[in-house]
């Protein structure tokens, strides 16, 4: 009961971390297609400006934005594949313990059925032990009478 009551804390607590990890998740696909929508904008505006010819400076810091935007969204993305990555690992983990804790509480099941079995036993061999005093004693009365 222990290793089970062990198991499962730790169970619960990858649980916890993979409800944590999930929502860092969401947070960053979030930002992800926030990014993505600003560099659709950038990149719109960019070729609005560039179609008029009218800010060559404009165009320059746009361009700048853009590739850094680009930058950042390459960056979700990495740390999205690296969530990813640690989700896998955690929910191959939760698997894992629940298979240990299942095979625990079969192991669990089995030692007490033996141990109802050797109690079992252990009550008719003193039953067994009580006939054979009552036996003994009523011989041990006859021979000495």
């Amino acid at each position: 009961t222990g290793t089970i009551s062990s198991l499962q804390r730790q169970l619960e607590i990858q649980e916890s971390q993979l409800r944590k990890i999930k929502s860092e998740k969401e947070m960053l696909q979030k930002q992800v297609r926030k990014r993505e929508h600003q560099l659709q904008a950038m990149s719109a505006k960019f070729c609005s400006l560039r179609d008029e010819r009218k800010h060559d400076g404009m165009i320059a810091t746009m361009g700048k934005e853009n590739y850094s935007l680009q930058q950042v969204v390459a960056e979700q993305e990495s740390k999205l594949a690296e969530q990813n990555e640690l989700i896998a690992k955690l929910q191959e983990t939760v698997s894992q313990l629940q298979a240990e804790v299942l095979t625990s509480q079969h192991h669990i099941c089995k030692q007490q059925e033996a141990q109802e079995a050797i109690q079992s036993q252990v009550e008719a061999l003193k039953h067994k032990e009580l006939q054979t005093r009552v036996v003994l004693e009523g011989m041990a009365s006859k021979v000495s009478r």
